[in-house]
């Protein structure tokens, strides 16, 4: 009985997830060179969807219920080393936690860098995520939103190309003719990647973006806390000190740069719970989306 009723919250999860509407990103893929469709979604068995090798970018939109809608919405960037994708417990749980709150947001299945299909991999995921702020500022009357209340939200490598679009988005690298501003209103880091230094790096993330043999130059270009200026959106993280696979001191560090700027910033800190918990972080009775929701009605988002 107990199987039954797991295949049946498994199957109606999946339900859910394909019945959102699902955008293209682009008509033609920019940055693309012929190469292999080697693009894979996957369902482990406890009913997480998860991609892998993904070359052909999404943006999956959740709204909220009729008459909830507060005009404030996110582009979520799931995690997963810029080899894989946490399309669920990063991306789709995440966006249903914040359609309760009145929150449209759109999930990101961005492009995984690769020398195969790419031919700049370092700014494959860029390209993807300043195309969905774009889609979705440009799309503001349809989704009635509000133009100056967009955020962004990344977990893990996903928070290293969450805080990349929020510290590189006067480098432009797609077309924006009309002059969109690409500029997320404000930033949610979830034990983010920040730093590519070698004491600091998540070294899989770095050599998946930028390579093995990346220039010092490369390096300190997506060292995010090396880009904070006075522009930096404002920003809440969440980290758990034990955290052995992205030490902590990446979002200790991005919190001292915002500050050294003025650039209005929270941190919650966990004692414990490692990496990728997601929203549940199951060490502790605190929910740290419930603090991050505080911190955005404060700094006027909500």
């Amino acid at each position: 009985m107990k199987k039954l009723l797991l295949a049946a919250i498994c199957l109606q999860m999946s339900l859910t997830v394909i019945s959102q509407e699902i955008i293209p990103l682009y008509s033609s893929v920019p940055n693309s060179k012929p190469g292999p469709d080697e693009e894979k979604m996957d369902t482990a068995a406890n009913g997480r969807i998860g991609g892998s090798k993904v070359s052909r970018p999404t943006l999956t939109v959740f709204v909220p219920e009729a008459g909830k809608a507060n005009g404030t919405a996110v582009v979520i960037c799931p995690g997963g080393g810029y080899v894989h994708l946490a399309m669920t417990h990063e991306g789709y749980d995440v966006a249903k936690r914040l359609n309760s709150s009145g929150i449209t947001c759109f999930v990101l299945k961005y492009r995984l860098p690769s020398d195969q299909i790419m031919v700049k991999k370092e700014i494959g995921p860029l390209q993807d995520a300043q195309r969905a702020i774009q889609i979705v500022r440009e799309g503001a009357d349809r989704w009635h939103l509000n133009k100056n209340k967009i955020g962004i939200i990344g977990f893990s490598a996903g928070g290293h190309l969450a805080s990349t679009a929020g510290t590189h988005f006067q480098q432009v690298v797609i077309d924006n003719k009309a002059g969109t501003s690409l500029r997320p209103d404000f930033m949610i880091l979830g034990y983010p990647v920040i730093s590519f230094s070698d004491s600091l790096a998540h070294m899989g993330s770095r050599n998946n973006l930028v390579g093995k043999e990346a220039s010092p130059e490369l390096v300190n270009l997506y060292s995010n806390e090396l880009q904070v200026t006075t522009q930096t959106p404002p920003t809440f993280l969440v980290h758990a000190k034990d955290d052995r696979t992205v030490k902590v001191e990446n979002s200790l560090r991005f919190k001292e740069k915002l500050d050294s700027f003025h650039v209005p910033a929270e941190i919650y800190l966990y004692e414990k719970g490692g990496h990728g918990f997601g929203l549940n972080n199951s060490t502790s009775d605190v929910k740290w989306m419930d603090l991050a929701e505080a911190w955005l009605r404060k700094q006027g988002f909500l």
